[in-house]
């Protein structure tokens, strides 16, 4: 079952936060959150198995996966 099977959109404040996915360089493992744009500060909303879950939170979100920050 894929980690978003609910294609319910993700409500977060948009104004203080940015969607962004936490990359690690020597595994590869994906952790999909958010940015305050004024602390720097990354909240955890979970992991990404695959581009599909990575898909699905940027639908979500309502963001093109182009906009995504991405952060190693």
């Amino acid at each position: 079952m894929p980690l978003f099977h609910r294609e319910k959109p993700i409500e977060y404040d948009r104004t203080r936060m940015s969607p962004a996915v936490r990359k690690s360089i020597c595994t590869g493992e994906m952790t999909l959150g958010f940015i305050e744009r004024d602390t720097n500060k990354f909240i955890d909303f979970g992991k990404a198995r695959d581009q599909a879950d990575l898909e699905a939170f940027c639908r979500r979100a309502g963001i093109a996966e182009k906009d995504l920050l991405t952060i190693y």
